[in-house]
Protein backbone atom coordinates (compact mmCIF):
# COMPACT_ATOMS: atom_id res chain seq x y z
CA UNK A 1 0.00 0.00 0.00
CA UNK A 2 1.33 3.44 -0.93
CA UNK A 3 1.44 5.79 2.06
CA UNK A 4 0.89 9.53 1.91
CA UNK A 5 4.10 10.27 3.83
CA UNK A 6 6.10 8.41 1.19
CA UNK A 7 4.43 10.42 -1.56
CA UNK A 8 5.40 13.64 0.20
CA UNK A 9 9.05 12.50 0.27
CA UNK A 10 8.93 11.50 -3.42
CA UNK A 11 7.49 14.87 -4.36
CA UNK A 12 10.30 16.69 -2.53
CA UNK A 13 12.99 14.46 -4.05
CA UNK A 14 11.58 15.13 -7.51
CA UNK A 15 11.40 18.87 -6.84
CA UNK A 16 14.84 19.29 -5.26
CA UNK A 17 16.73 16.67 -7.26
CA UNK A 18 18.50 14.91 -4.36
CA UNK A 19 17.94 13.06 -1.11
CA UNK A 20 19.99 15.56 0.89
CA UNK A 21 18.08 18.58 -0.42
CA UNK A 22 14.76 16.82 0.16
CA UNK A 23 15.86 15.97 3.72
CA UNK A 24 16.62 19.64 4.44
CA UNK A 25 13.18 20.69 3.13
CA UNK A 26 11.41 18.01 5.12
CA UNK A 27 13.41 18.56 8.32
CA UNK A 28 14.75 15.01 8.54
CA UNK A 29 17.97 13.11 7.78
CA UNK A 30 19.18 11.85 4.41
CA UNK A 31 19.10 8.19 5.56
CA UNK A 32 15.45 8.67 6.57
CA UNK A 33 14.63 9.95 3.08
CA UNK A 34 16.50 7.02 1.54
CA UNK A 35 14.62 4.52 3.71
CA UNK A 36 11.23 5.98 2.83
CA UNK A 37 12.04 5.94 -0.88
CA UNK A 38 13.03 2.27 -0.64
CA UNK A 39 9.75 1.52 1.13
CA UNK A 40 7.82 3.36 -1.58
CA UNK A 41 9.57 1.45 -4.36
CA UNK A 42 8.76 -1.80 -2.59
CA UNK A 43 5.10 -0.79 -2.35
CA UNK A 44 5.05 0.26 -6.02
CA UNK A 45 6.83 -2.93 -7.10
CA UNK A 46 9.07 -1.05 -9.53
CA UNK A 47 11.98 1.44 -9.44
CA UNK A 48 10.95 5.07 -9.19
CA UNK A 49 14.37 6.76 -9.31
CA UNK A 50 17.51 6.29 -11.36
CA UNK A 51 20.76 7.33 -9.65
CA UNK A 52 23.71 8.12 -11.93
CA UNK A 53 26.60 9.65 -10.01
CA UNK A 54 25.33 12.81 -8.42
CA UNK A 55 22.30 12.98 -10.69
CA UNK A 56 18.92 11.58 -9.83
CA UNK A 57 16.02 11.33 -12.22
CA UNK A 58 12.60 9.77 -12.19
CA UNK A 59 11.69 6.60 -14.04
CA UNK A 60 8.49 6.57 -16.07
CA UNK A 61 6.71 5.02 -13.08
CA UNK A 62 8.18 7.71 -10.82
CA UNK A 63 6.95 10.47 -13.12
CA UNK A 64 3.47 8.96 -13.11
CA UNK A 65 3.43 8.68 -9.33
CA UNK A 66 4.62 12.26 -8.83
CA UNK A 67 1.96 13.47 -11.24
CA UNK A 68 -0.76 11.72 -9.26
CA UNK A 69 0.80 12.61 -5.91
CA UNK A 70 0.06 16.30 -6.46
CA UNK A 71 -3.70 15.68 -6.61
CA UNK A 72 -3.65 12.98 -3.93
CA UNK A 73 -1.82 15.13 -1.40
CA UNK A 74 -3.92 18.20 -2.20
CA UNK A 75 -7.09 16.16 -1.70
CA UNK A 76 -5.75 14.68 1.52
CA UNK A 77 -4.91 18.14 2.86
CA UNK A 78 -8.39 19.36 1.99
CA UNK A 79 -9.91 16.30 3.66
CA UNK A 80 -7.82 16.84 6.81
CA UNK A 81 -8.91 20.48 6.97
CA UNK A 82 -12.58 19.57 6.49
CA UNK A 83 -12.45 16.85 9.15
CA UNK A 84 -10.73 19.25 11.54
CA UNK A 85 -13.47 21.83 10.90
CA UNK A 86 -16.18 19.24 11.60
CA UNK A 87 -14.42 18.04 14.75
CA UNK A 88 -14.10 21.64 15.90
CA UNK A 89 -17.79 22.42 15.13
CA UNK A 90 -16.73 24.93 12.48
CA UNK A 91 -18.56 22.87 9.86
CA UNK A 92 -20.66 19.74 9.50
CA UNK A 93 -24.34 18.91 9.62
CA UNK A 94 -26.93 17.25 11.81
CA UNK A 95 -30.19 15.90 10.41
CA UNK A 96 -32.88 15.80 13.09
CA UNK A 97 -36.20 13.95 12.86
CA UNK A 98 -38.90 14.75 15.38
CA UNK A 99 -42.53 13.89 16.07
CA UNK A 100 -44.86 16.89 15.44
CA UNK A 101 -45.50 18.07 19.01
CA UNK A 102 -41.75 17.95 19.66
CA UNK A 103 -41.11 19.96 16.48
CA UNK A 104 -43.37 22.76 17.65
CA UNK A 105 -42.14 22.95 21.26
CA UNK A 106 -38.71 21.55 22.14
CA UNK A 107 -37.02 21.68 18.77
CA UNK A 108 -37.25 25.44 17.93
CA UNK A 109 -35.43 26.51 21.11
CA UNK A 110 -32.82 23.77 20.66
CA UNK A 111 -32.19 24.75 17.03
CA UNK A 112 -31.89 28.43 17.90
CA UNK A 113 -29.39 27.68 20.68
CA UNK A 114 -27.40 25.37 18.37
CA UNK A 115 -27.20 28.02 15.66
CA UNK A 116 -26.09 30.66 18.16
CA UNK A 117 -23.39 28.41 19.61
CA UNK A 118 -22.20 26.82 16.35
CA UNK A 119 -23.35 28.97 13.41
CA UNK A 120 -21.38 26.99 10.81
CA UNK A 121 -22.96 23.65 11.71
CA UNK A 122 -26.00 23.04 9.52
CA UNK A 123 -29.03 21.43 11.17
CA UNK A 124 -32.05 20.24 9.18
CA UNK A 125 -35.44 19.09 10.48
CA UNK A 126 -37.86 16.48 9.21
CA UNK A 127 -40.98 15.06 10.88
CA UNK A 128 -41.87 11.45 11.56
CA UNK A 129 -43.49 9.52 14.39
CA UNK A 130 -41.79 6.49 15.92
CA UNK A 131 -41.25 3.79 14.75
CA UNK A 132 -40.75 5.45 11.35
CA UNK A 133 -38.23 7.91 12.82
CA UNK A 134 -36.22 5.00 14.29
CA UNK A 135 -36.16 3.36 10.89
CA UNK A 136 -34.87 6.59 9.35
CA UNK A 137 -32.07 6.73 11.93
CA UNK A 138 -30.97 3.17 11.19
CA UNK A 139 -31.17 3.74 7.42
CA UNK A 140 -28.81 6.71 7.62
CA UNK A 141 -31.49 9.30 6.80
CA UNK A 142 -30.83 11.27 9.99
CA UNK A 143 -28.34 11.52 12.84
CA UNK A 144 -30.84 12.13 15.70
CA UNK A 145 -34.42 10.99 16.19
CA UNK A 146 -36.53 12.74 18.82
CA UNK A 147 -39.01 10.08 19.86
CA UNK A 148 -41.22 8.96 22.73
CA UNK A 149 -42.36 5.81 24.49
CA UNK A 150 -44.57 4.92 27.43
CA UNK A 151 -42.89 3.35 30.50
CA UNK A 152 -46.01 1.31 31.26
CA UNK A 153 -45.78 -0.36 27.86
CA UNK A 154 -42.08 -1.09 28.41
CA UNK A 155 -42.82 -2.70 31.80
CA UNK A 156 -45.70 -4.80 30.50
CA UNK A 157 -44.03 -5.85 27.24
CA UNK A 158 -40.26 -5.18 27.31
CA UNK A 159 -39.84 -6.98 23.99
CA UNK A 160 -41.85 -4.18 22.34
CA UNK A 161 -39.03 -1.71 23.12
CA UNK A 162 -36.11 -4.03 22.39
CA UNK A 163 -35.66 -2.31 19.03
CA UNK A 164 -33.91 0.52 20.94
CA UNK A 165 -31.34 -1.74 22.59
CA UNK A 166 -28.60 -0.90 20.09
CA UNK A 167 -29.18 2.86 20.25
CA UNK A 168 -27.87 5.63 22.47
CA UNK A 169 -30.91 6.86 24.42
CA UNK A 170 -30.65 10.39 25.86
CA UNK A 171 -33.61 11.17 28.19
CA UNK A 172 -35.07 14.59 27.41
CA UNK A 173 -38.39 15.03 29.22
CA UNK A 174 -41.07 13.20 31.23
CA UNK A 175 -44.25 14.47 29.57
CA UNK A 176 -47.32 14.07 31.80
CA UNK A 177 -50.72 13.23 30.35
CA UNK A 178 -53.49 15.70 31.10
CA UNK A 179 -57.21 15.33 30.62
CA UNK A 180 -59.05 17.53 28.14
CA UNK A 181 -62.80 18.06 28.51
CA UNK A 182 -65.32 20.47 26.95
CA UNK A 183 -65.52 23.73 28.91
CA UNK A 184 -69.11 22.95 29.93
CA UNK A 185 -68.24 19.49 31.19
CA UNK A 186 -69.08 18.52 34.79
CA UNK A 187 -65.36 18.11 35.59
CA UNK A 188 -64.14 21.27 33.84
CA UNK A 189 -64.03 23.33 37.03
CA UNK A 190 -62.64 20.65 39.32
CA UNK A 191 -59.04 20.90 38.13
CA UNK A 192 -58.40 17.17 38.55
CA UNK A 193 -60.01 13.83 37.85
CA UNK A 194 -59.30 10.13 37.97
CA UNK A 195 -59.33 8.12 34.77
CA UNK A 196 -62.27 6.20 36.16
CA UNK A 197 -64.28 9.45 36.39
CA UNK A 198 -64.28 9.49 32.58
CA UNK A 199 -65.26 5.86 32.09
CA UNK A 200 -68.67 6.62 30.55
CA UNK A 201 -67.45 9.40 28.25
CA UNK A 202 -66.89 9.20 24.51
CA UNK A 203 -63.14 9.44 23.84
CA UNK A 204 -61.07 11.09 21.16
CA UNK A 205 -57.73 9.36 20.66
CA UNK A 206 -54.45 10.45 19.11
CA UNK A 207 -51.75 8.61 17.14
CA UNK A 208 -51.79 4.77 17.02
CA UNK A 209 -49.09 4.40 19.69
CA UNK A 210 -50.89 6.88 21.98
CA UNK A 211 -54.20 5.16 21.25
CA UNK A 212 -52.83 1.79 22.36
CA UNK A 213 -51.45 3.35 25.51
CA UNK A 214 -54.77 5.07 26.28
CA UNK A 215 -56.63 1.77 26.12
CA UNK A 216 -54.08 0.12 28.45
CA UNK A 217 -54.26 2.96 31.01
CA UNK A 218 -58.07 2.96 31.00
CA UNK A 219 -58.23 -0.81 31.35
CA UNK A 220 -56.00 -0.59 34.41
CA UNK A 221 -58.54 1.90 35.77
CA UNK A 222 -61.28 -0.70 35.25
CA UNK A 223 -62.91 0.25 31.96
CA UNK A 224 -62.42 0.12 28.20
CA UNK A 225 -62.71 3.55 26.59
CA UNK A 226 -65.31 4.07 23.88
CA UNK A 227 -63.23 5.76 21.18
CA UNK A 228 -65.58 7.66 18.87
CA UNK A 229 -62.90 9.57 16.97
CA UNK A 230 -59.18 9.03 16.33
CA UNK A 231 -56.72 11.31 14.57
CA UNK A 232 -52.95 11.74 14.40
CA UNK A 233 -53.43 15.53 14.42
CA UNK A 234 -53.37 16.83 18.00
CA UNK A 235 -54.96 20.22 17.11
CA UNK A 236 -57.82 18.18 15.62
CA UNK A 237 -58.18 16.24 18.89
CA UNK A 238 -58.36 19.53 20.79
CA UNK A 239 -60.88 20.92 18.31
CA UNK A 240 -63.12 17.88 18.64
CA UNK A 241 -63.05 18.13 22.43
CA UNK A 242 -63.77 21.86 22.21
CA UNK A 243 -66.80 21.09 20.05
CA UNK A 244 -68.17 18.90 22.85
CA UNK A 245 -67.70 15.60 21.02
CA UNK A 246 -65.78 13.82 23.73
CA UNK A 247 -62.84 13.84 26.14
CA UNK A 248 -59.16 13.11 25.61
CA UNK A 249 -55.93 12.44 27.46
CA UNK A 250 -53.03 14.27 25.85
CA UNK A 251 -49.36 14.82 26.73
CA UNK A 252 -48.81 18.31 28.15
CA UNK A 253 -46.35 19.06 25.37
CA UNK A 254 -49.11 18.84 22.77
CA UNK A 255 -50.95 21.71 24.46
CA UNK A 256 -47.93 24.02 24.70
CA UNK A 257 -48.33 25.42 21.19
CA UNK A 258 -52.12 25.07 20.70
CA UNK A 259 -54.77 27.12 22.44
CA UNK A 260 -57.50 24.68 23.53
CA UNK A 261 -60.47 26.81 22.46
CA UNK A 262 -63.70 25.54 24.01
CA UNK A 263 -61.87 22.97 26.13
CA UNK A 264 -60.44 22.78 29.63
CA UNK A 265 -57.55 20.77 31.01
CA UNK A 266 -57.84 18.65 34.16
CA UNK A 267 -55.06 16.92 36.08
CA UNK A 268 -55.39 13.18 35.67
CA UNK A 269 -54.69 10.81 38.56
CA UNK A 270 -52.77 8.62 38.88
CA UNK A 271 -50.00 10.44 37.03
CA UNK A 272 -49.07 8.93 33.67
CA UNK A 273 -46.10 10.12 31.61
CA UNK A 274 -44.62 9.48 28.23
CA UNK A 275 -40.84 9.42 28.04
CA UNK A 276 -39.39 11.78 25.43
CA UNK A 277 -35.89 10.82 24.34
CA UNK A 278 -33.30 11.72 21.74
CA UNK A 279 -31.91 8.68 19.94
CA UNK A 280 -28.75 8.21 17.91
CA UNK A 281 -26.35 5.45 16.94
CA UNK A 282 -23.31 4.77 19.15
CA UNK A 283 -20.81 5.84 16.48
CA UNK A 284 -22.78 9.01 15.73
CA UNK A 285 -22.86 9.93 19.42
CA UNK A 286 -19.10 10.55 19.22
CA UNK A 287 -19.49 13.12 16.42
CA UNK A 288 -19.10 16.58 18.04
CA UNK A 289 -22.02 18.20 16.17
CA UNK A 290 -24.37 15.35 17.12
CA UNK A 291 -23.29 15.54 20.76
CA UNK A 292 -23.83 19.30 20.78
CA UNK A 293 -27.34 18.93 19.33
CA UNK A 294 -28.23 16.28 21.92
CA UNK A 295 -27.11 18.68 24.65
CA UNK A 296 -29.26 21.48 23.21
CA UNK A 297 -32.36 19.26 23.10
CA UNK A 298 -31.86 18.34 26.73
CA UNK A 299 -31.31 21.99 27.68
CA UNK A 300 -34.43 23.09 25.79
CA UNK A 301 -36.54 20.68 27.84
CA UNK A 302 -35.10 22.06 31.08
CA UNK A 303 -36.08 25.65 30.30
Amino acid sequence: MIEARHLRVLREVARTGSFSAAARELGCTQPAVSQQMKALEQSAGTPLLIRTGREMRLTQAGEALVRHAVGILAGLTAAEEEVAAIAGLRAGRVRLVSFPSGSSTLVPAALAAMRAAHPRTRVSLDEAEPPRSIEMLRNGDCEIALAFRYPEVRAAAPEACSDWDDLVVRPVLADRLVGLVPEGHRLAATGSAAFGDLADEPWIAGCPRCRTHLVEVCERAGFTPRIDFATDDYPAVIGLVGAGLGVAALPELTLASVRPKGARTVRLEPAVHREIVALTLPDLARVPAVGAMLDQLESAAAR
